[in-house]
């Protein structure tokens, strides 16, 4: 069981599929990797809620994730979409966000085009296995401390 000093404060599931959103939710708390775990439906959500918890002066209520496993096909902005708009809005800015594509789907064009935005550092099939997640602990997180 993890100590919960070395637990994440928070994970963003943006995608707008229920099932995947529940099984990713669903193994993210049984392995008890971070304190909070919320779901957002698609881009624009998901900037939303950056644009409020990861400024200069976070909103009270809101906090910046530690990570982010973003789907790349969603409604009103995707993936994709959602990765232009945070570079352009400068959420990028600092280091401490770790950006996670998902994908039922993989094209060969996606996969080149994640390449192009540094903040992705790889792309997971869905639905996050056990396996996936301890290879992003061990590769993202290992020498966390709260």
């Amino acid at each position: 069981m993890k100590e919960a000093s070395e637990m994440l404060d928070l994970v963003l599931l943006v995608d707008d599929d229920d099932t995947t959103n529940y099984l990713n939710k669903r193994l993210l708390t049984d392995m008890k990797v971070s304190r909070e775990i919320r779901v957002l439906k698609n881009g624009r959500e998901a900037i939303d809620y950056l644009s409020k918890a990861c400024g200069e002066k976070p909103e009270a209520g809101f906090k910046c994730p530690d990570l982010i496993f973003l789907d790349i096909k969603m409604p009103m902005m995707d993936g994709f979409e959602f990765l232009e708009e945070y570079q352009r809005k400068g959420l990028d800015a600092g280091d401490h966000v770790i950006i996670l594509m998902l994908t039922s789907s993989a094209s060969f064009y996606d996969l080149e085009r994640i390449k192009s935005f540094k903040k992705v550092k790889k792309h997971f099939s869905k639905a996050l296995t056990n396996h996936d997640v301890k290879e992003i602990l061990a590769e993202f997180f290992q020498n966390r401390k709260n």
